[in-house]
């Protein structure tokens, strides 16, 4: 499930003259597990990854839950989107637009709105088709849902606007559509680094490990590995697991992985194994830093300060003379 957009272009297009496959026309709905009002509604799942041969034709299902409080109409619609190489925007829906690599023809969806009750779920199925003279390679596409704010009730207040600004709240799932054949799959980790590329932490806090993938080929890839901590000594201390992330053909794909130890000081080497999503091909990183908690070494030197003087005032303070047989 998601609530927010989270996505490409590929190599491949496909006919104009596609025609479109036979769909479901209809639709399910079922209750949510409670009816509470969150005032959102919820999309999913968020991915979508098939891997079609030409002529082929698959249907998925995806699910609109309304928990909005009250009975909303929701507009359903397909659109192209393609990747970035803006780190902070990973997807970006085109509208209208078709992508370098549009799905337009391929995904069928029933409706163009579905009216759903508070506290319950729309089930849609959604059908792609591929032509069978499409070419090997991918299509993205995505199934967005939209709805209206309510526009606000009663007498507006003596010198207020009259006029109303509906706010529209879109979420997508998103279709990574690949058709069998040779591809173009090329990318490398181009980033290994800390948090704004620190070398030294100030405090033993979870430590945050950015990375930075380019994909220079004509698929979407997906990349996933580890990254190992040892010591000054050389002995391990963790292994973080980086979960597979999907990235864009012709774009970067930032990716933080967070590490939280239980206490660190002193030197330390990060090293990192990111497969490159295709082959067996991976890319290899290290990092050293250093982590120094500078609250933990402030309190055991006032504590080492404290020790001190009491000793050197108890010295001078007191005589002490050793008793004699």
């Amino acid at each position: 499930m998601i609530s927010c957009v989270d996505v490409v272009q590929a190599v491949t297009k496909t006919s104009s003259a596609v025609t479109p496959a036979p769909v479901p026309a209809a639709y399910t709905l079922g209750a949510l597990p409670d009816n509470k009002s969150y005032s959102d509604f919820v999309v999913g799942p968020g991915k979508i990854e098939l891997n079609l041969n030409p002529g082929d034709t698959r249907t998925v299902e995806i699910t609109i839950a309304n928990r909005l409080g009250t009975p909303r109409v929701f507009n359903v619609s397909e659109e192209d989107f393609t990747g970035s190489n803006d780190l902070n925007q990973p997807v970006v829906l085109l509208g209208d637009d078709r992508g370098p690599y549009s799905a337009k023809d391929v995904i069928h969806i029933p409706l163009s709105s579905v009216d759903i009750p508070h506290a319950e779920k729309a089930f849609i199925p959604v059908t792609v088709s591929i032509p069978a003279n499409a070419q090997p390679g991918g299509l993205y596409g995505s199934v967005v849902v939209s709805v209206t704010s309510n526009p606000p009730s009663g007498t507006p207040p003596i010198g207020a606007s009259t006029a109303t600004n509906p706010v529209i709240t879109r979420l997508a799932v998103l279709f990574f559509i690949r058709i069998a054949g040779p591809v173009s799959a090329e990318g490398q980790l181009s980033q290994f680094s800390l948090s704004g590329k620190k070398t030294i932490l100030w405090n033993s806090d979870p430590v945050s490990f950015d990375m930075v993938y380019k994909n220079t080929g004509s698929i979407y890839l997906v990349p996933s590995g580890s990254i190992s901590v040892t010591n000054m000594l050389g002995s391990p201390v963790a292994e973080i697991a980086v979960d597979p992330w999907f990235a864009m053909p012709a774009s970067l794909r930032f990716r933080e992985v967070t590490w939280a130890p239980p206490f660190l000081f002193g030197r330390y080497t990060a090293h990192a194994v990111i497969n490159r999503g295709y082959a067996s091909t991976s890319d290899q990183a290290d990092l050293v830093f250093w982590v120094i908690p500078w609250k933990i070494i402030l309190s055991v030197l006032i504590v080492l300060f404290i020790v001190i003087f009491g000793i050197r005032w108890i010295v001078t303070r007191f005589k002490f003379k050793i008793a004699r047989k």
